[in-house]
């Protein structure tokens, strides 16, 4: 696995946002026509707790979380890893440095929503151990969401 520097932000850092227009495009071309309906479930907030990975100065790639009503669970957003630097475990380590967050302050469980046109991004949720649960919230309903869940350690 290759190293990067990973930052603890918010979700106005100027990383987070260049990356996440990327991402915002990237689900655009996979999922149309459906994605205009997805959009207003990505947006984020003040209370998102981001993660960039920066390589050398430039980030390539994000995640964050939020808290869900469900007390004691977060719902990961927003993941993503520019295509040029993607098959070197960025992704896994901006997950698993989310995760240490939300165990820190308190948090023992994910969940998280991804799409069954994004195979790589259900490999990378199975192999680091999220489980696949019935679909929540927003999401109810809708054929493409892949819902996922993790206890936190």
């Amino acid at each position: 696995m290759n190293a990067v520097n990973l930052i603890r932000t918010t979700a106005f850092d100027p990383g987070f946002e260049t990356l996440i227009t990327e991402l915002d495009k990237d689900l655009r071309t996979r999922y149309q026509p459906y994605q205009a309906m997805y959009d207003g479930f990505n947006k984020v907030d003040e209370s998102a707790r981001v993660v960039v990975a920066f390589q050398d100065d430039q980030p390539v790639g994000c995640g964050c979380f939020r808290p869900m009503t469900d007390a004691g669970y977060v719902e990961i957003k927003r993941m993503f890893v520019d295509p040029a630097f993607r098959g070197r475990g960025f992704a896994k380590q901006v997950l698993q440095e989310l995760e240490r967050w939300a165990a820190e302050e308190g948090y023992h469980s994910t969940r998280l929503e991804t799409g069954d046109r994004q195979p790589e991004a259900v490999a990378l949720y199975e192999k680091v151990g999220y489980c696949r649960i019935e679909n929540y919230g927003p999401y109810v309903g809708l054929a493409t969401s892949v819902c996922m869940e993790k206890k936190l350690a």
